[in-house]
């Protein structure tokens, strides 16, 4: 009798990309691919942070390199995918949230949400696409999108509108690179605890809200998040493409 084996999780000889790689979610899924063998470009825009980031890495035995990027940037980023890849798991996650009410969206905060969380983050995608077709080489890439890819969120119209887009460009981008084995998908997490967000906590109407809609009653961990990385980089996630993994304690279940 035939007994299927699992694909293995291992990520050794692989070189994996991660944005915004310094902290919160970023940091996480770095240290998720490096525990498995990848090799971890981290990048950010700051040089002493990516730096000492990448030093920790390598005191804990993992490969890592540090790599200065403002993926808003389009020539830099493109620039730098050149010089440095091809890559063969890129994770995005850079960011950016601007919250208002929708009446009070400025031109400004729209502009410098779309730049970063759409314009670069689609082009960072390309970049790493068109390096893998060049290099005839599979590869998985994900996109660190949100809950709120999926549904709407007080003070969130600008923010939610850059990630539904999110969504768009990774199923189109997983339909037009199939053939060549280069997979899209995103991860889409609830609210999740770092520094960034803890003002939001610290509003008691937001917390609220938060509390009733994560129907496993708690907030998200970056730990969460990590698993979810590790699936979606390696062979055993092979055939998911074009897809979203929903991290949300339930919230998009109603």
């Amino acid at each position: 009798m035939y007994l299927p084996q699992t694909p293995s999780f291992r990520l050794d000889g692989r070189k994996a990309l991660v944005t915004g790689a310094t902290s919160g979610i970023g940091l996480g899924c770095a240290v998720a691919l490096a525990e498995l063998g990848a090799e971890v470009w981290l990048a950010a825009r700051s040089q002493s942070r990516v730096e000492e980031t990448a030093a920790q890495f390598t005191a804990k035995g993992w490969h890592a390199n540090a790599l200065v990027m403002d993926v808003s940037d389009v020539e830099q980023t493109r620039a730098n995918i050149a010089a440095s890849g091809p890559f063969d798991i890129l994770v995005n996650s850079a960011g950016l949230a601007r919250h208002s009410a929708a009446a009070d969206t400025t031109p400004e905060d729209f502009d410098a949400v779309m730049a970063l969380n759409l314009r670069g983050s689609y082009f960072l995608c390309q970049a790493v696409a068109c390096g893998l077709l060049d290099a005839g080489k599979p590869g998985s890439i994900i996109n660190i999108s949100s809950q709120m890819a999926h549904v709407g969120g007080l003070d969130r119209a600008v923010y939610c509108a850059s990630k539904h887009a999110v969504e768009g460009y990774t199923k189109a981008m997983a339909i037009e690179f199939g053939a060549n084995q280069i997979r899209f998908n995103t991860i889409c997490p609830t609210f999740v605890r770092t520094p960034l967000t803890q003002s939001t906590f610290d509003n008691p109407e937001r917390a609220q809200w938060i509390a009733e809609k994560i129907k496993l009653g708690r907030v998200a961990e970056v730990e969460d998040i990590m698993g979810a990385v590790q699936f979606l980089a390696c062979d055993a996630s092979a055939m998911v493409t074009g897809t979203s993994l929903l991290v949300d304690g339930g919230w998009t279940a109603d």
